[in-house]
């Protein structure tokens, strides 16, 4: 599938660069182009791009608050600044801009960062696809070290992973397992629209909260369901959880 590229700048001889780049790169779609960010933004409204190049200096609306309201439609799409500004270029990545580029560029520095989303795309689809596979064959398990052997646990069966004696201690449904392996080992294998990390010493399985409250001025408690164990909330990772929940 073809990702769909838009660019936002001024100059008509830097779209025309840009422009010629994305054709000459398979797995792209030149889907528009605007000369001032509030055309920008209608059209991101309009289209929904996977890629925009925005230059920062463009009428009406520059290229940051452009990225802002782009955000705000669509988080997830992949913003690369291309700009002769290199002083913008902390405010552009507070923003999670995938790329800073600085004109005059060539043509290979384009087709570098091109072929970089490709190879994250194809990655992400892959792992998609795997993700889909393992969950029809029932094969969305965890894999746990410990003194004892290696066990194979159903992630839907996790409650609470947390901290204790130096050890990282997975609670399920009816058992539990101490490993020697650290919280974001085992974070980076669980599944990220079900876990989620509440605290430095703690994981919860979303689907098992029932009810949070607050503890101390920064931070709160989380009561499981299936459990007498609860979680510490920090108070950044509540406002995180809150928005995930009022999108």
């Amino acid at each position: 599938m073809e990702l769909k590229v838009f660019i936002g700048d001024d100059e008509a001889g830097m779209r025309m660069v840009l422009r010629k780049a994305i054709e000459k790169i398979e797995g792209f779609k030149l889907v528009g182009e605007a000369e001032d960010g509030e055309a920008v933004v209608s059209s991101v409204e309009e289209i929904h791009p996977d890629v925009i190049f925005l230059d920062v200096e463009m009428p009406k609306l520059n290229g940051v608050e452009c990225a802002k309201r782009i955000m705000d439609i669509n988080p997830r799409t992949i913003i690369i600044f291309a700009t002769a500004h290199s002083v913008y270029m902390s405010d552009a990545f507070q923003l999670y801009a995938f790329d800073y580029i600085v004109k005059p560029f060539k043509l290979d520095r384009i087709y570098q960062t091109l072929n970089r989303i490709k190879s994250l795309n194809q990655y992400n689809s892959e792992q998609d696809m795997y993700k889909i596979i393992r969950h029809e064959k029932g094969l969305d398990k965890i894999l746990i070290r410990s003194k004892e052997g290696i066990s194979f646990v159903d992630m839907k069966d996790i409650i609470i992973i947390q901290r204790e004696d130096r050890n990282t201690v997975i609670y399920t449904v009816d058992s539990s397992y101490t490993t020697s392996e650290g919280m974001s080992e085992l974070e980076e294998k669980l599944d990220k629209t079900q876990f989620f990390r509440s605290h430095k010493s703690y994981i919860i399985n979303l689907s098992m909260i029932h009810k949070i409250y607050p503890y101390g001025r920064w931070t709160y408690i989380v009561k499981l369901k299936n459990t007498d164990k609860d979680a510490l909330l920090t108070h950044e990772r509540y406002d995180v959880l809150k928005s995930m929940f009022s999108s």
